[in-house]
């Protein structure tokens, strides 16, 4: 692990048991993160894209332990986190955290914006008094809002607001890495860009490591440095965003690419339209998960799981044809 790299991720799990029965015996598992890796150097931004269901949310919150992992190593800082105690953790919580997606049920509707912002602070017992005051008016002004919004409640506030007060939340304790779990997606896009940049501008002036999860690839383009692709829980491809964009290898991601919309109407995409529906992930086919849908499905890839390898500098895939 380089000197560079503030997060790295060595074959993360995490399986959901499935029950059944009067006894809730265990009949199987739901694979939302199945055997992912890769890396995060500090002050950049690595996105993570695919369907709906596809275990990009469940990744980020098991790389914080809101959830328990199943198996894998996720390296903070040089520190394997699954084997911190519950003390060292809540050190370590301060450094790690999260803009959740829906800024409406994310915000507790009984608590002032000033209370919401400044709840970490004082749990963490980081300060409390005038110089919390100071310090929530302090980051909430970062993010675009006023002192006199402290006193008002998440429902006098609009969407695109609502995440700011969600944003303010999450750097208020000056963290180091932050998850944005689809953190535009629920926004007019008139709003979204108007986010991105502010992300982007904290990012600049408090040194933030992102890892920003999105379905929306014009919007991860935008922002990302490296970007993942994520397909039934397992990463098909990952590459330098301009890599990604200008040679996609796995079909998936091409299928993706092609269903970006342009702003041209001269220029005419050939779609790559994928048929069928994305299997259940607690019954994912075998071999490569993605051999159901693909155009260019081989025998092979109805048997073998493709080896995930690198087959130019920086750029991964996972698939048979290379």
């Amino acid at each position: 692990m380089s000197s560079n790299t503030l997060l790295k991720v060595n074959n993360l799990k995490k399986y959901f048991p499935i029950k059944a029965g009067v006894f809730h015996k265990q009949v199987g598992n739901i694979y939302a993160v199945d055997d992912l890796s890769f890396e995060i150097k500090k002050g950049e931004t690595f996105g993570l894209v695919g369907e709906s269901g596809c275990g990009k949310s469940t990744t980020g919150r098991t790389l914080l332990r809101l959830l328990k992992p199943t198996d894998g190593e996720v390296y903070f800082n040089n520190r394997n986190i699954f084997e911190l105690e519950k003390k060292q953790m809540r050190k370590l919580r301060t450094e790690m955290q999260i803009i959740f997606q829906d800024p409406y049920s994310s915000l507790n509707p009984r608590l002032t914006v000033g209370e919401i912002v400044g709840e970490a602070l004082k749990e963490h017992g980081i300060c409390k008094g005038k110089e919390l005051e100071e310090t929530v008016i302090n980051i909430l002004s970062k993010c675009g809002l006023r002192k006199y919004h402290l006193k008002r409640y998440p429902h006098e506030f609009s969407g695109g607001q609502r995440q700011r007060i969600c944003i303010a939340r999450a750097l208020a304790l000056n963290p180091k890495f932050v998850v944005a779990d689809e953190a535009v997606s629920a926004l007019d896009v008139s709003i979204q860009s108007q986010i991105i940049n502010l992300l982007m501008d904290l990012q600049e002036e408090m040194d933030l490591t992102f890892l920003f999860i999105s379905h929306d690839l014009s919007v991860v383009k935008h922002i990302s440095n490296n970007i993942g692709v994520m397909y039934l829980g397992k990463m098909v491809e990952y590459a330098d965003k301009n890599e990604l964009f200008n040679k996609p290898l796995h079909p998936y991601t091409k299928a993706l690419l092609s269903a970006i919309p342009t702003s041209d109407p001269k220029i005419k995409k050939q779609r790559v339209l994928l048929e069928g529906d994305i299997p259940s992930p607690a019954n994912p086919p075998s071999g490569c998960r993605f051999h159901t849908r693909c155009p260019n499905v081989k025998p092979k890839c109805k048997k073998e799981t493709p080896k995930y390898k690198e087959v130019s500098s920086g750029h991964y895939v996972a698939c048979h044809l290379f």
